[in-house]
């Protein structure tokens, strides 16, 4: 009786420190919208407020690594859940990370705002850009709630997409800026933008290698999709 109680008691913990990611998910796919939204509308508020989130984001990544070590201490978990715990701890890390990149995008509004040489960046140019990593995201969060990792295929196509949106709109801007230098000021501060984009698309992918180890107990990291449909399939 003992040792079922201690089981549960178990399970409760790691099922806490999960809904605890899933929080931590939660705030930094609203940063991401929050924080083009305050470039789309010239939103200094908006923008300070995804700055001032994202230090929740930060304490909730240390909240978790504290939980997840105490587990490890404490149960001495066994392959699977180490995977777990592991898997949990790699993908904080990237979802911070994320974080970092929204609150990039926010300072981006915020100096834009306070220029008045730079003109109003204009987000129908990233608008796929944006669709696509806030897609990942939510599937990537689904992904890590239930454990599936039948979209990881999916989300390494997206992140592909999202590479090769990059570089054409590096192209863009390049081409913006020798055409016309009172277009430079603004590029710049775009080309900041959609490389926080291609990082977050990055960072998903990442989350969803780490499902795939957790579940699997395989690392896919580096694989080529054909690889990773192996894995999976197996």
């Amino acid at each position: 009786m003992a040792s079922e109680h201690s089981y549960k008691e178990y399970d409760l913990e790691l099922e806490a420190v999960r809904a605890k990611v899933l929080k931590m998910g939660g705030l930094v796919e609203e940063n991401i919208l929050s924080a083009i939204e305050s470039l789309k509308k010239d939103d200094v508020d908006l923008a300070n407020k995804v700055i001032k989130i994202d230090e929740k984001v930060n304490g909730l990544e240390m909240e978790i690594d504290e939980d997840a070590s105490r587990i490890i201490a404490k149960r001495q978990p066994a392959a699977g859940d180490l995977r777990m715990i592991i898997s949990i701890l790699k993908s904080i890390t990237d979802l911070e990370r994320i974080g970092d990149e929204a609150t990039k995008i926010a300072r981006t509004a915020i100096r834009v705002n306070e220029n008045p040489n730079i003109k109003k960046i204009k987000i129908g140019e990233i608008k796929l850009m944006v669709e696509a990593v806030h897609s990942m995201l939510k599937t990537v969060l689904d992904s890590f709630a239930r454990l599936d990792i039948s979209k990881t295929i999916e989300i390494a196509k997206k992140d592909e997409a999202v590479d090769d949106q990059y570089r054409a709109t590096i192209r863009e801007l390049l081409t913006y800026m020798l055409e016309d230098s009172k277009a430079i000021s603004v590029s710049l501060e775009l080309l900041v933008v959609v490389k926080a984009l291609e990082r977050i698309g990055d960072h998903c992918k990442n989350i969803s290698e780490h499902i795939v180890y957790a579940v699997k107990g395989t690392d896919i990291r580096h694989s080529t999709i054909k690889e990773m449909k192996k894995t999976i399939a197996e």
